[in-house]
């Protein structure tokens, strides 16, 4: 089902430190994969990959929690996040192998991902 949340990313100034707390706290199970010279964490919980932990792309930026919604097409949901009063901050990338994001913030600032699956 499209539309929904999908995923939440921990974007921290302390990986290492954050998957410790997660992992003791909820006993998620976590699997780092290779992202270019940093490391991202598939964060498992229950029946699929849930969340994900990174190391914040941003120097200076405090940790926060980061919402993905999953929708059927990015490039047109970008346009109509534009048509409805939204702002685009990162335009449609590719994740190879896995799908394609873009970043957004809605009319009052909010910002979030949206997420298109590759379809497999």
């Amino acid at each position: 089902m499209k539309n929904l949340f999908n995923l939440i990313e921990l974007q921290t100034t302390d990986a290492a430190k954050a998957k410790a707390f997660y992992q003791g706290l909820f006993a998620w199970k976590m699997n780092d994969f290779a992202v270019g010279p940093g490391t991202y964490t598939y964060v498992d919980a229950g029946d699929r990959t849930r969340g994900g932990i990174m190391q914040s792309p941003v120097a200076g930026q405090p940790s926060h929690w980061f919402p993905y919604i999953l929708v059927e097409d990015v490039a047109k949901a970008a346009v109509l996040a534009r048509e409805l009063g939204g702002t685009i901050v990162k335009d449609r990338t590719e994740i190879p192998g896995a799908g394609w994001l873009v970043l957004a913030t809605d009319p009052t600032g909010a910002l979030f991902g949206m997420w298109q699956e590759l379809q497999k």
